[in-house]
Order: C-alpha cells, then structure tokens, then sequence
C-alpha cells in the first residue's frame, strides 16, 4: 500500500496542476476552443442554446475544480495515512487518483479536441470521487481518538 508520502506528494502535485489548468482555462483556452468549435456549433444546456466553445470552457473550468478538491482529499489521506495506512485510505486515495484521471482528465480532453466519445467516460471517474469520499469517512470513522476526559487530564494541572 502506498505511504503517506506517497499521498501528499500526489496531492500536492495534482493541486498544482490543477491551479495551472484553471489559469489556462481563464487565460488561454478560448483560443484553443475557438480553434477546435465553429461559431454555428451550439450545445443546449438546461434548455439554452450556447456556443460549444462557451460549453467546453466551463467544462474544463469545471475539470479542474474537481481536481483541485480531490487533490486535497488526497492531502487529508496522506494526513491520515502517517500512522500507517488502512485498507479505507488506500481505496480512498486509489479512487481520488482514479477518478481525477477519469473525470477531470477526459473532460480536459473533451474539450480541447471535441472528442465526444469521451462523455462516457466521465462518469465513472463521478462514481470514484464517491468510492473515495465513501471511503475516507469509514476511515475517518475508525480512527482512534483520544476521549474528552483523557484531553482534559492531559490540559489540568497537577
């Protein structure tokens, strides 16, 4: 099972990156989206009528902001996992991983090549985020915490 080195290193790597595709998604993107999406594309979304380059951008907004917080979730499992790691953090960080990979990365490739296809894979990476956030509260549940009477025999004085 991986440390919890392991967790925080890949948590803070994916936060980083997910800071940096945000940026390019409010600085840059459009020009790639206009690039890949006619004007005359429209999508329908909640019953309006936008341009496909305006739907894929708050995609890819949107990608990146689920990346960012389940790479945090995966700095509270490595913050959890410093004691040893449990059978529930280690499912809870594969499923964090597994679903920015599938959720935020083929809704970033989705919208910069129009590859459509790529809309089923979404999904799955959605019920990963679940599995992990399923799993880090079975962990959380399990952890050992120390009784309110024994923090205050710690607090009072002798």
């Amino acid at each position: 099972m991986p440390s919890s080195k392991f967790w925080l290193v890949s948590g803070s790597i994916l936060a980083g990156l997910a800071v940096a595709l945000g940026a390019f998604a409010a600085h840059g993107l459009d020009k790639v989206l206009n690039s890949v999406y006619s004007e005359t594309d429209i999508r329908t979304i909640a019953g309006l009528s936008v341009p496909a380059a305006w739907k894929y951008l708050q995609d890819f907004k949107t990608a990146a902001e689920y990346q960012l917080t389940h790479s945090l979730a995966l700095l509270v499992v490595g913050l959890l996992a410093r004691d040893g790691t449990s059978r529930s953090l280690a499912i809870a960080g594969w499923s964090f991983l597994g679903g920015i990979a599938l959720f935020s990365g083929s809704l970033y490739v989705l919208a910069v090549t129009g590859l459509r296809v790529l809309g089923a894979i979404t999904p799955l990476g959605g019920v990963l985020f679940l599995i992990g956030w399923v799993s880090l509260a079975l962990a959380a549940v399990r952890l050992p915490f120390p009784s309110a009477t024994a923090a205050e025999e710690r607090r009072s004085p002798v």
